[in-house]
C-alpha cells in the first residue's frame, strides 16, 4: 500500500504538489471560519445549576451585566475617608455617569460602597456586550475613565484605580500578546535552529515550516466547514491549540521520514528509489500514529464540557490532514530536490558514529531488566505528585502584579472582602410565578449571613416580573481560588439550598460556582476520556504490531507518562514555586500533547523493535540495535518538539509557564524515558511473549542477497 503510494508521489511530483495547491485554494477561499465562543460558562451542559442560573437571569434580568469595572478610591494618606471624601467619590461618580459611553451600564457608588473601616470606596461600573467590537468599546471605556479621575479628584487627597474584569484584560492584553509573540518567534528560531543543527542545511530546515504553515492553513478551511456542517464550536485557544499540535507531530513525521531518506541515500539509491523506500519503510509507522492521535483526540467528543468535545473533531481533522502531507507533500517535494535539501553540507554522505545511541543500546541490550526497573522508578516517583493536584482558576494572579487593575484589586481588600470583585450571584425564584414578598427576600438575606465563606451579603436586586430576586454573596477570601472554587461546591451551594424560603428555589451562580461545575465536569470527563482512549490506542498498536501483549504494556506506560508529567509540574509549581496549584486545564492539554503526541515515539520505537526481530536478531540484541538506530530519531523529534515548549518559559504569563513546563517535561519522559529505556526493556526481558498471538518478531525468509545492503556500514547502523 505504501510503496504504491510512494512511487505515485515520488514519479509524480509536480502532479501531487499543484493537487495539493488546487485544493487547499479552493478549500481556504471558499470554506466558513469555525465558529467560535469565549465564554467558558457556554460549553457546560445544561443539567449544570451554574447554567440554569444564567438562564433564569437572562430572562428576570435581561439588563444584568456582562462584566464589569471596579473604581477603588482611597485616600492619599492612607487615613479613613471622610464624609467629604465620600461626597467628593459620589459626585465624581455622576460626572461619569453623565458622559458614560454606549456599553457602559451606569456608574454607581453609595453609602454600601464605603468599606466598613472607611479604608477605601468603590464605583461599580456594570457594562453590556460579549462580541469582540464590545470588548474594545469596554476597554476604550476604562482607559477614558482613568483618563478622567485625577481631574475629577484632585484637591481632595484621593487618589483612583480601576480594576476589575475589564481594566485586568486592557493591563494585560500586552502582556499576553507579547508572551504569544516570543513564544512565536522563539518557536520558529528553535524548530529551524535544531533541524539546521541536525542536517547542516537551510532548505532541509525552513521546508518542515513551510509544508507545516501550509498544511495548517487548509486545514483550518476544513475544520471551518466541517464545525457548520455538524454544528460545533471551538473556544479562543483552539487555533493556537491546532498550530501547536501540527508544529509537533508535523516536524516528528518529517524527521522520520528524512532520517530513513538520508539513509538510503547513503546506502547507494538514487534519490527516487530512496524516497520511494523511505516512505515504504517509514508510511505505516506515521499513519498508525496518526490514527492514534486522531483517534484519541476523537475520544473527546465524550466530553461533557463542550470546549473539549468540540476540540476533538478539529484536533483530529489536522492531525488526518498532517499525516496525509507528511507522506505525500513532503516525498514530493523532497524527491524533486533530491540531495540540494542538504546543501551545503556533505554531511549526508557519510555514516555517523552514533556512539551515544549505541552505547544506551549495549546498556539497555545488556541489562534489559535494570533499564525497564530504572526508567519505571522515575514515572512512578513523578506520577506520585500527581495525587496533590490542585486546580488553580485564578488567570488574573498569573499575570504581572504591577498593573493598575491588579494594585486596584489589593487596595480593594484593605476594606473589602476579595469575593467583592466577583460575588456569587443567587437567583431566588418563586416556584408559583408569583411575586417574591419582602419578608422572604429579608429572611434569605439574613440566613445567608451564616452560609459558610460568606463575607458579605449584598442588597437585593429585583427581576423584571418581581418573581425573582438576585442577591449577591461576597465571599470572605479569592472567589477564583481553588478553595472557594471547592467551598461553593461542597458547602455554600447545599447551604443555599437549605435556606431557601418555603415556596422558591434558589439557584448559584456566578463566575466562581461555573468553575465549580467546571470541576465537576472536568474530572467526569477525565475518568471517562483515559480509559477509552487507552483502549483505542491499544486497539491501533495490536493492528500495527499483530500482537495482544505489546499494547497492553505501552498503553501502561503511555498512562504512566501522563501521571508523572502531572506530577512533575505539581512539584514544579505547587511545591518549590509555592503556587496555589496549577492551571485547571493542564490535565487536558497534557492528554492532548503528552498522551496523544507522545505515542509518536513508542509506536516508533516498537516498530524498530520488530523490524530488528525480524532481521534475525535475539530479544536482547534486537532491543540494543533498535536503540541504536532508532534512537537518534527520537531523540531528534523529542528534542525539537520539548524545546518548542519550553520557550513558553520565557512568556510573563504563569498559565504558559506552567502549560510550557508541563508539557516539555512530558515530551522529554515519552522520548528519553519510556522509548529509550523502559519500552525496549520491557520487550527484550518479554522476548517472543511480546508478540503474542502472532509472530511479529519472526525472522523474515532469505530472498537473496540485497545489494543495497551490502552497501551499509558493517555495523548495520541505521536510522528512522
Amino acid at each position: 500500500m505504501f510503496a504504491g503510494l510512494a512511487r505515485f508521489v515520488v514519479r509524480h511530483p509536480w502532479w501531487t504538489i499543484v493537487a495539493w495547491l488546487a485544493v487547499a485554494v479552493v478549500t481556504i477561499l471558499f470554506s466558513p471560519s469555525l465558529k467560535t465562543e469565549s465564554d467558558q460558562g457556554d460549553f457546560l451542559p445544561t443539567k449544570y445549576e451554574s447554567v440554569q442560573a444564567m438562564k433564569v437571569a437572562e430572562k428576570a434580568f435581561p439588563q444584568q451585566e456582562d462584566t464589569s469595572a471596579l473604581i477603588i478610591v482611597k485616600r492619599t494618606d492612607g487615613k479613613p475617608l471622610t464624609q467629604a471624601n465620600v461626597a467628593k467619590v459620589e459626585q465624581a461618580a455622576k460626572t461619569l455617569e453623565a458622559k458614560k459611553p454606549e456599553t457602559v451600564q451606569a456608574v454607581a457608588t453609595g453609602p454600601d460602597a464605603v468599606a466598613p473601616n472607611r479604608a477605601v470606596q468603590v464605583i461599580s461600573v456594570p457594562m453590556k456586550g460579549t462580541t469582540q467590537e464590545a470588548a474594545k468599546k469596554q476597554g476604550d471605556a476604562v482607559k477614558q475613565i482613568r483618563k478622567d479621575l485625577p481631574s475629577l479628584l484632585k484637591d481632595g487627597g484621593l487618589e483612583a484605580k480601576v480594576g476589575g474584569d475589564v481594566a485586568n484584560g486592557v493591563d494585560n492584553e500586552d502582556s499576553f500578546t507579547q508572551s504569544l509573540e516570543i513564544v512565536g518567534i522563539a518557536t520558529f528560531v528553535l524548530i529551524i535552529g535544531l533541524i539546521l543543527l541536525i542536517f547542516r542545511a537551510p532548505i532541509a530546515a525552513v521546508l518542515p515550516i513551510v509544508v507545516i504553515m501550509f498544511t495548517m492553513q487548509f486545514a483550518m478551511g476544513l475544520i471551518g466547514a466541517a464545525s457548520h456542517a455538524f454544528n460545533f464550536s471551538g473556544d479562543d485557544s483552539l487555533n493556537t491549540i491546532i498550530l501547536i499540535v501540527l508544529f509537533g507531530i508535523g516536524a516528528d513525521y518529517y524527521l522520520f521520514i528524512m532520517f530513513r531518506f538520508r539513509e538510503r541515500l547513503r546506502a547507494g539509491d538514487d534519490k527516487k528509489t530512496a524516497m520511494i523506500t523511505a516512505v515504504e519503510r517509514v508510511g505505516e509507522v506515521i499513519s498508525s500514529a496518526a490514527a492514534a492521535i486522531a483517534a484519541t483526540f476523537l475520544v473527546l467528543l465524550l466530553a461533557a464540557f463542550g470546549v473539549f468535545s468540540a476540540w476533538g473533531p478539529s484536533l483530529a481533522i489536522a492531525v488526518i490532514v498532517m499525516g496525509i502531507t507528511s507522506l505525500t507533500l513532503f516525498p514530493a517535494i523532497v524527491s524533486l530536490l533530491g540531495t540540494a535539501v542538504f546543501w551545503p553540507s556533505k554531511a549526508w554522505k557519510k555514516q555517523p558514529k552514533g556512539a551515544i545511541s549505541a552505547a544506551i543500546g549495549r546498556g539497555v541490550g545488556k541489562r534489559p531488566a535494570v533499564a525497564a526497573l530504572l526508567s519505571g522508578v522515575v514515572l512512578v516517583v513523578l506520577a506520585a505528585g500527581s495525587m496533590g493536584f490542585k486546580a488553580d482558576y485564578d488567570f488574573a494572579a498569573g499575570f504581572p502584579q504591577d498593573t493598575e487593575s491588579a494594585q486596584a484589586t489589593k487596595d480593594m481588600q484593605k476594606g473589602f472582602p476579595p469575593g467583592l470583585t466577583t460575588p456569587v450571584q443567587v437567583f431566588l425564584k418563586n416556584t408559583d410565578g408569583q411575586p417574591l414578598s419582602a419578608q422572604k427576600i429579608a429572611a434569605f438575606r439574613q440566613d445567608a449571613k451564616s452560609v459558610p465563606g460568606v463575607g458579605r451579603v449584598q442588597q437585593a436586586e429585583p427581576g423584571k416580573d418581581r418573581s425573582v430576586a438576585r442577591v449577591d454573596l461576597v465571599l470572605k477570601k479569592n472567589p477564583v481560588s481553588n478553595e472557594s472554587v471547592t467551598l461553593v461546591k461542597d458547602k455554600l451551594t447545599p447551604a443555599v439550598h437549605k435556606i431557601a424560603p418555603e415556596g422558591t428555589r434558589a439557584y448559584v451562580g456566578g463566575q466562581t460556582a461555573i468553575f465549580a461545575d467546571i470541576n465537576t465536569v472536568n474530572n467526569r470527563d477525565l475518568s471517562i476520556i483515559l480509559p477509552v482512549a487507552a483502549v483505542l490506542i491499544a486497539l491501533i498498536l495490536a493492528l500495527l504490531l499483530r500482537s495482544l501483549v505489546a499494547p497492553l504494556y505501552l498503553v501502561v506506560a503511555v498512562l504512566l507518562g501522563f501521571a508523572a508529567t502531572l506530577g512533575s509540574a505539581v512539584y514544579a509549581f505547587q511545591g518549590m514555586a509555592g503556587k496555589p496549584g496549577v492551571v485547571f486545564q493542564l490535565p487536558i492539554i497534557l492528554y492532548l500533547f503528552v498522551l496523544a503526541i507522545g505515542t509518536d515515539y513508542n509506536i516508533l520505537m516498537t516498530a524498530r523493535l520488530r523490524e530488528e526481530a525480524k532481521e534475525g536478531h535475539d530479544p536482547k540484541k534486537a532491543a540494543a540495535l533498535a536503540v541504536q538506530h532508532g534512537g537518534p530519531t527520537v531523540a531528534a523529534a523529542g528534542l525539537i518538539l520539548a524545546g518548542t515548549f519550553s520557550v513558553m518559559l520565557l512568556a510573563p504569563v504563569s498559565m504558559l509557564q506552567q502549560m510550557g513546563f508541563a508539557v516539555a517535561v512530558g515530551i522529554a519522559l515519552s522520548a528519553f524515558v519510556m522509548s529509550m529505556f523502559l519500552v525496549p526493556g520491557i520487550t527484550a526481558m518479554l522476548g517472543h511473549r511480546a508478540w503474542w498471538p502472532g509472530h511479529g518478531d519472526a525472522p523474515k525468509k532469505q530472498q537473496g542477497p540485497d545489494p543495497m545492503e551490502n552497501q551499509f556500514a558493517p555495523s548495520g547502523y541505521r536510522n528512522y
